[in-house]
């Protein structure tokens, strides 16, 4: 079962990459789930929310589990956080676009969700900063790209509202 959660906690060894994990890791999550919703148009989202929440949940179960096969308290391998945290206002813009309040080229929300994420996961602003310093386990190791996350949501349903 350990492996099996360090394959999920890596999101299947894209923790493992040298340089930038958790970018190419966000980067990777923004194709995949652009492809899902916007090529295969897989946008039920009672569905997409149930898979989250479970994702979500269980996620906390991997990175317990496979934290130990590692060397410090925030490896760097671990990168199932990134998933989750960009995944969140790639689903807002599902849910926005269902009330038709996309009226930009929708490839431009997911590029605006990416840098936005990317950049609050870097600088770390509070409440994200407040998880990563005072929770030296799975949940701040889950919990700062959580906020990151919906910073990202924030800007990019505001962003909605004025175009």
């Amino acid at each position: 079962m350990k492996k099996i959660n360090v394959l999920i906690s890596t999101f299947f060894g894209n923790g493992y990459i040298s340089k930038i994990p958790g970018t190419f890791t966000s980067l990777s999550t923004l194709i995949i789930l652009y492809i899902l919703f916007e090529v295969l148009n897989f946008k039920n989202l009672n569905y997409i929310l149930i898979l989250y929440s479970i994702i979500f949940f269980y996620s906390f179960y991997a990175v317990m589990d496979s934290e130990t096969e590692f060397e410090n308290k925030d490896p760097r391998q671990i990168v199932i956080d990134e998933v989750l945290g960009q995944a969140m206002p790639l689903i807002l813009i599902v849910y926005l676009s269902s009330l038709n309040l996309i009226s930009i080229p929708v490839e431009i929300y997911y590029l605006l969700s990416f840098i936005f994420f990317r950049f609050f996961d870097i600088v770390k602003p509070f409440p994200v900063s407040y998880f990563d310093k005072e929770h030296k386990n799975f949940f701040g190791i889950i919990m700062d790209d959580i906020m990151a996350g919906l910073y990202t949501m924030i800007l990019i349903y505001l962003i909605s509202l004025r175009f």
